[in-house]
């Protein structure tokens, strides 16, 4: 029998298998592919990708964790990097298209050693010694931030930002930075922020400019009854988890009606009952009602007389974050309604947006939670300012939590892969090979930072490696602005130092896992080979496989 039908002989007919070498190769080109497809996207020249999916809904985006979930990547290895792109999204906010391009540098990296005859086993212990070298070293490189340093922390918004929605960027990072010194909290000397407590509302029209921080909740509902008041100031919120409505029987009930007088008596009664609910609201004080549940037709009346705006069906997350910026608490029961209970706001009114009425609780005294309003000429402006604002939340967000910033553009991982070059040295053998590979890898970054600005690649490195190997050349990088490579610490260009621990932790341990793997098999039972397997993968888009 030949070696391939023996190593095939207990497996079902039909079985594809791909071993050894072969594989390695294989696995390599899918994840260089994935990275090569945000690659363009890096930075603040960095490019948009428009995805049209089979329906013909369109999305264009410039963060790489959208690019890649909106992809169809079929191949394993492929949805593999777009984990990396989703946990780094996930973990911290931003940063994502930089996991994924150092986990596709770490395997081109790898790959050329493997061609020299290293052992994988071999180039994954000098990748491992060399991410807890390079995550050491971005944490003595980094430099301290403080929360009431506002100007720090708009920079980090700024960065995070720039490329993503340019024309707003200044205007948005001022909201992220005011939304987050709201929403957090200090416990124990250690400040944590729930980005949860940051509603995100989008509405399209007007300018991206003409989004707005309120200091409360923007709900997505209108005032239920036309004789309700559209605005009152001073309110007082009282939150139901409760239907104002005549209450039914829980069992299978039957009610015999023999007489006009009874009917009569008992439309009185239904009556009674929901008078008793509104006049429970009037007795403690309440001048705005917002349920999660229905409102009968008569409460809203009865509500609209004594000049009460009402809320209904409003969504739970929206409650939760109403009972934070107001400080009122949700109630299941009208008997245990009582003034304490009520939230206060400075005013509650309807507006109409984009067409749609809103309602606004806002100019509240210390909200744990607050609403941006996103605005924009299009919806794919809007759903992009979206994205930009939750990259630019979570990058502030791990800068307050942690405590380090570091300088971008760049320079960072420069100055890290002069240190781990340096820390090669000292461990010596074939693992010296994998951690100087892994030190060119990050090197990525500000090559493809320089490409986007138009410069020569090759030039950049040179004078970077030079300007760190130097004293006091800490934090040179490249500025895509003025196309050269220039001190940065001044250039208004902060990253979190979180976003780039998590992202060595990431692409790394996905770069080893790969590395690991010698041999594909495809069992009979599925249909046919995942699309890439034989070296392809589909929605690349044809992208060239130069890094």
């Amino acid at each position: 029998m030949a070696e391939t039908e023996q190593q095939n002989a207990f497996m079902s007919e039909g079985t594809k298998r791909t071993r050894g070498r072969d594989a390695q190769r294989m696995n390599i080109l899918i994840a260089r592919a994935v990275a090569q497809a945000v690659k363009s996207t890096l930075g603040p020249k960095g490019m948009d990708k428009m995805i049209v999916d089979e329906l013909g809904d369109v999305t264009i985006s410039n963060d790489g964790a959208t690019i890649l979930s909106e992809m169809a990547i079929e191949h394993p290895i492929g949805k593999m990097m777009v984990d990396v792109a989703k946990t780094q999204d996930a973990e911290v906010g931003d940063g994502t298209t930089t996991a994924v391009i150092l986990a596709g540098t770490f395997l081109e990296k790898a790959e050329k050693l493997l061609d020299d005859s290293i052992h994988p086993s071999i180039i994954i212990n000098g990748y491992m010694q060399a991410a807890q070298k390079a995550k050491e070293f971005y944490t003595e490189t980094a430099d301290p931030i403080k929360f009431d340093d506002k100007k720090a922390l708009r920079t980090i918004a700024v960065t995070s930002m720039t490329g993503k929605a340019a024309e707003g960027t200044e205007v948005l990072a001022d909201l992220v930075v005011d939304a987050i010194t709201s929403v957090a909290d200090t416990s124990n000397g250690k400040i944590t922020i729930e980005e949860d407590n940051i509603k995100l509302e989008k509405k399209t029209g007007a300018s991206l400019k003409d989004t707005q921080l309120i200091s409360g909740i923007v709900i997505d509902k209108e005032i239920v009854h036309t004789g309700m008041p559209r605005s009152i100031s001073n309110a007082k919120i009282a939150l139901l988890d409760l239907a104002l409505e005549v209450k039914e029987p829980e069992s299978d009930a039957k009610i015999e009606i023999n007489t006009p007088d009874q009917l009569q008596a008992f439309i009185d009664q239904e009556e009674k009952q929901l008078r008793d609910l509104v006049a429970s609201v009037k007795k403690v004080g309440a001048n705005v009602v917002i349920t999660q549940k229905g409102i009968d037709d008569l409460a809203q009346h009865f509500l609209a007389k004594e000049g009460v705006i009402a809320v209904r069906r409003v969504k739970k997350s929206d409650m939760d974050a109403l009972a934070r910026a107001t400080g009122a608490s949700i109630v299941n029961s009208m008997k245990e309604l009582s003034a304490k209970d009520l939230g206060h706001a400075g005013r509650v009114f309807e507006k109409k947006v984009s067409g749609d009425a809103m309602v606004f609780v806002e100019d509240c005294k210390n909200p744990k939670s607050v609403s941006i309003l996103i605005r924009g000429g299009t919806e794919h402006v809007v759903d992009e300012a979206e994205r930009a604002l939750v990259d630019a939340i979570g990058a502030v967000s791990s800068a307050i939590e942690t405590g380090k910033v570091l300088v971008g553009a760049g320079s960072c991982e420069a100055e890290v892969a002069v240190r781990l070059r340096d820390y090669a040295k000292t461990v010596g053998g074939r693992e010296q090979l994998a951690i100087e590979a892994f030190a060119d890898s990050l090197e990525i970054i500000p090559r493809t930072l320089a490409e986007t600005a138009g410069m020569d690649p090759i030039d950049a490195l040179v004078t970077l490696r030079s300007a760190h190997s130097a004293k006091g050349g800490k934090y040179v990088g490249v500025n895509v602005y003025k196309g050269k490579i220039e001190d940065m610490k001044n250039a208004k260009c902060l990253e979190p130092l979180q976003v780039k621990i998590q992202a060595i932790d990431s692409a790394s341990e996905v770069a080893e896992m790969i590395l690991r793997i010698d041999d594909i098999i495809l069992g009979s039972s599925k249909s046919k080979m995942p699309s890439g397997m034989g070296g392809g993968m589909q929605g690349m888009g044809g992208e060239g496989m130069d890094m």
